[in-house]
């Protein structure tokens, strides 16, 4: 039988991929920190589950194709509450922050086209780009610049005639890096002076540890044409299960074409629109708690690594990932051999392995992204075996 070339390009998802050698060390008694996605252990907002269980209609029918009034809205007051003014007809609901930006890409993308992305970035961009038969020219960064991008000439030279999009997550996936305000109206004139969509992957905004609220690409006028933003309720909230996520521009003709996509797929499932509209009546003070406890987190996370011998990591400054060297030759190998062969008094740790995050043949091999979506203390010992690991792999 034969299959399609755009899916035998694309590869497995990094933050997946070990998960049978995960199942098999489970069913042997393994005890595993799973640092390899980012699943939040923070507890939901209990107004979701208490919209759900009153949920109750005759007839569960199909949801508006764009999405459920009442979800429009509650992204609109949101994204009011820092000076953004929204129609309805400015956002997409889709199945997550994912299906969000696969309709997009199938918007804007042909055969051949190309979107420039800075590397390391989130490897499922990858998966998406090449289903469309574009792909991905990336911006090369290194953690002893805290993976900085936002240069003009290092941008630019990236630019062609196949261009279409530049897209960046702010803050990074997964490098925790965060643009400054002047960086990113950087980014965003140089998408407009190319005449170039600006994709701005802003799933994480809340979550920055320098003392400033994030600027959305939004807010900055002038580029109501080149914006496209990528949001969602699973981070924010820790409603990663609830599937729901937003395609926003002011771009018309672009969120015209988008509807054909929405429609397509029919809609997005109407109990969980309706309970994730009530997430956004969450008051300022989860997040600052939220943020509080991932700040905590990240320093400890930061501070173990740093004092594992031969280990490079940049101190994160948004986000819930950390992105390391370690000193192997091949991630893979190492992470298979942790789930297969090593363990220290019945534990051992899952991480996701760097390669798939780079566009560039060969970058990445020695990394892995790490993300502290668990408790402290779980942390401190998911590091000590880390580097009880990496000493037993080196001394085989």
């Amino acid at each position: 039988m034969k299959f399609s070339s755009k899916i035998e390009k694309c590869s497995l998802s990094p933050m997946r991929k070990f998960v049978p050698f995960a199942d098999e060390a489970e069913s042997r008694g393994i005890h595993i920190y799973h640092l390899n996605i980012g699943q939040p252990d923070i507890a939901t907002p209990p107004i979701y589950f208490d919209t759900l269980r009153k949920f109750s209609l005759p007839v569960l029918a199909y949801a508006p194709s764009n999405g459920l009034p009442e979800m429009l809205d509650a992204v609109r007051k949101y994204y009011a509450g820092f000076g953004v003014s929204l129609e309805r007809g400015d956002i997409l609901i889709g199945n997550g922050g994912s299906e969000a930006l696969q309709m997009l890409l199938a918007c804007i993308l042909d055969e051949g086209d190309e979107i420039v992305i800075p590397e390391p970035f989130y490897p499922n961009y990858q998966t998406m780009t090449l289903l469309t038969g574009a792909h991905i020219r990336p911006i090369s960064t290194c953690p002893e610049e805290g993976y900085r991008y936002a240069i003009r000439e290092r941008v630019e030279a990236c630019i062609n005639e196949r261009t279409r999009a530049i897209m960046i997550t702010n803050p990074g996936n997964p490098t925790g890096a965060v643009l400054t305000p002047d960086e990113l109206k950087l980014m965003l004139d140089i998408a407009r002076e190319h005449g170039l969509f600006i994709i701005c992957d802003e799933v994480y905004r809340e979550f920055t540890y320098q003392g400033e609220p994030l600027l959305s690409a939004l807010q900055y006028e002038g580029y109501e044409e080149n914006v496209v933003v990528i949001d969602s309720v699973s981070k924010r909230f820790s409603a990663c299960g609830a599937r729901i996520g937003m395609l926003i521009s002011r771009n018309k003709d672009l969120m015209a074409h988008a509807l054909k996509w929405c429609q397509t797929r029919l809609s997005s499932t109407m109990a969980d629109q309706l309970a994730s509209a009530t997430l956004y009546e969450v008051g300022p003070e989860y997040f600052d708690a939220l943020r509080a406890e991932y700040r905590k987190r990240k320093d400890r996370m930061v501070r173990k690594l740093q004092q594992i011998p031969g280990v490079i990591c940049d101190d994160p400054k948004g986000a819930f990932y950390v992105m390391a060297a370690l000193p192997v030759e091949d991630a893979e190998d190492f992470q298979r051999w942790m789930l297969t062969e090593f363990n220290d008094q019945g534990e051992t740790v899952m991480f996701a392995c760097g390669a798939p995050f780079y566009a560039t043949p060969g970058k990445g091999r020695n990394e892995v992204r790490m993300a502290y979506v668990l408790e402290a203390e779980q942390l401190d010992r998911a590091m000590d075996i880390l580097a009880i690991a990496l000493e037993k792999y080196q001394n085989r």
